[in-house]
């Protein structure tokens, strides 16, 4: 195969409802089903008018699931798409942790056999539904790129065309595997982003992160220092029903009283609270601190309460007497943490196996999706201010796997991380010379620094990491891959089932169905 070429990416496009879909009404806007025969079908921008052969999609559990989806069209070069609507689309205002599950379980059946996925979705909760996904997703491996609008898809001057086929691009051509909001050219962190505006096409920022990446008329400029990658050694996997309905937000406000504080509090059923707070963490204490004692006795009775702050930008500090107070009687500082992402993250950890109390309150104060700022962090800075080419550093990335010198990789990398996902000349990432090299333990540090299993390489049809270490009879590389949470790609089943005589065991242990 030449060269040049370019895996097709494959993406599913899940409209669950919102302003992107909605249609005007005696009663007012209102979602409309068909989204992807009123809106995109018809233009160029989303159809390139060749005949397509249907994708797979899986609608339920179970093999009966997978159907042919019909609808699929053609994007342009080297991207494909399915649209899965659901049959109840909702206002985004109506949303709750049923909704996230639905579309968690989604991405989970649909997780095979697409390599990215874009959510349409209204902005009323938007970025609830971003934090949300950012931590029920676990060991996420593949981008989610969440969108909408604020004007219909059916109206003449709207946003969400622009907002749609800047989110197909990221999912398709970028490798960043994180719950991102796409809105206005901007790629957010999903649980770092908050709607800072009700009417202007301008309407997420994330205050206390820069953005992702800026998608300008030339080119999209991805910040990849800031982009996370997954470093454990394990399978994609979704925790579902968050506790919710179990947890409240109460901003605080001058002459609170403590019994309206008190009366959330004893609340039936609540295991967590997050508190805003004045400026860096500060909440009234009155003369006979009867707030923090009522604060303090929530803690002892086990429920978790999260200090964030009401401002747009900065977090909790325990500068402030108020805020040290607060400290004292157990409440947990949440940094700079959105209320978004404090009540989201609140809901799923309580709702993990064996959380305690005491677990949830340790883990609310550090980062686990990039959703805080930890600021013990080291931060490398390379001695001359420069680095050597990319080129000649993946060429002595590609002798030192090929020799099996794990030291050499490790200088190599320790001057610019980013190159664990950089191909070389033939589309190969040091994740695809490792997985048929002599060394597992180059793979396996390749894979703890969160180098991707997913991507492919621009040779022969696009081989991911596994089929190369499959096809190489390397078991011990296929097994490693597979707990990294590698499966083989849709496009490479059938050349996998041609080899599967060879190395049945070996195929099988990656994932192919032998009978």
């Amino acid at each position: 195969m030449a060269q040049g070429y370019v895996p097709e990416a494959r993406i599913l496009v899940i409209m669950t409802g919102g302003t992107i879909c909605m249609q005007k009404s005696p009663d007012g806007l209102v979602p409309a089903r068909n989204f992807l025969d009123r809106c995109m079908a018809p233009r160029p921008e989303f159809n390139d008018g060749e005949p397509q052969d249907p994708l797979d999609v899986a609608f339920k559990d179970g093999p009966e699931g997978m159907v042919s989806f019909d609808e699929s069209i053609n994007a342009g070069l080297w991207l494909k798409y399915a649209v899965l609507e659901y049959e109840t689309l909702l206002d985004s205002s109506s949303i709750d942790s049923k909704g996230w599950d639905q579309i968690a379980s989604t991405i989970f059946r649909n997780y095979k056999l697409f390599d990215g996925f874009v959510v349409l979705h209204g902005t009323d909760s938007l970025a609830y539904t971003c934090s949300a996904l950012s931590f029920m997703l676990q060991n996420l491996g593949k981008p989610i790129i969440l969108t909408g609008s604020q004007v219909p898809f059916s109206e003449r001057k709207n946003d969400a065309l622009d907002n749609l086929l800047d989110s197909l691009d990221i999912a398709a051509h970028f490798m960043i595997p994180e719950v991102c909001l796409c809105f206005n050219s901007t790629l957010f962190r999903g649980n770092r982003a908050t709607k800072i505006s009700a009417n202007a096409f301008d309407a997420f920022a994330s205050p206390n992160l820069p953005p992702l990446a800026k998608i300008t008329a030339v080119d999209t400029k991805v910040i990849w220092n800031l982009v996370t990658q997954p470093t454990s050694l394990q399978a994609f996997s979704v925790q579902p029903d968050l506790e919710i309905h179990h947890v409240a937000c109460l901003r605080i406000f001058p002459g609170i009283r403590s019994k309206m504080v008190e009366a959330v509090l004893r609340t039936e059923g609540l295991r967590g609270l997050v508190l805003e707070t004045f400026g860096a963490g500060n909440a009234p204490s009155g003369h006979d601190n009867k707030f923090i004692q009522v604060i303090s006795d929530a803690v002892q009775r086990g429920i978790v309460i999260v200090n964030v702050t009401q401002c747009l930008t900065g977090g909790v500090s325990p500068v402030y007497a108020p805020g040290m107070a607060l400290g004292r009687a157990g409440v947990v500082a949440g940094g700079d943490m959105t209320s978004e992402a404090a009540l989201t993250k609140l809901a799923y950890l309580l709702s993990l196996p064996e959380a305690t109390p005491e677990s949830v309150a340790r883990t609310m104060a550090i980062s686990i999706r990039g959703e805080l700022t930890e600021h013990s962090e080291t931060v490398f800075s390379h001695p001359t201010g420069e680095l050597s080419s990319p080129v000649a550093q993946l060429t002595a990335i590609a002798y030192a796997i090929a020799s099996g010198d794990i030291q050499k990789v490790k200088d190599v990398l320790r001057e610019d991380t980013q190159l664990m996902n950089r191909p070389d000349y033939s589309g190969n990432t040091p994740v695809h010379l490792a997985a048929t090299g002599p060394s597992l333990a180059i793979l396996r540090y390749l894979l703890s620094l969160g180098a991707s299993v997913h991507l492919r390489n621009h040779t022969g049809s696009g081989r991911t990491p596994l089929f190369l270490a499959a096809n190489a009879g390397l078991l011990p590389h296929v097994m490693l891959l597979r707990q990294a949470g590698a499966h083989l790609h849709a496009e490479e089943l059938e050349t996998a089932r041609l080899h599967a005589s060879q190395r049945p065991e070996v195929w099988k242990q990656a994932g192919l169905g032998i009978p």
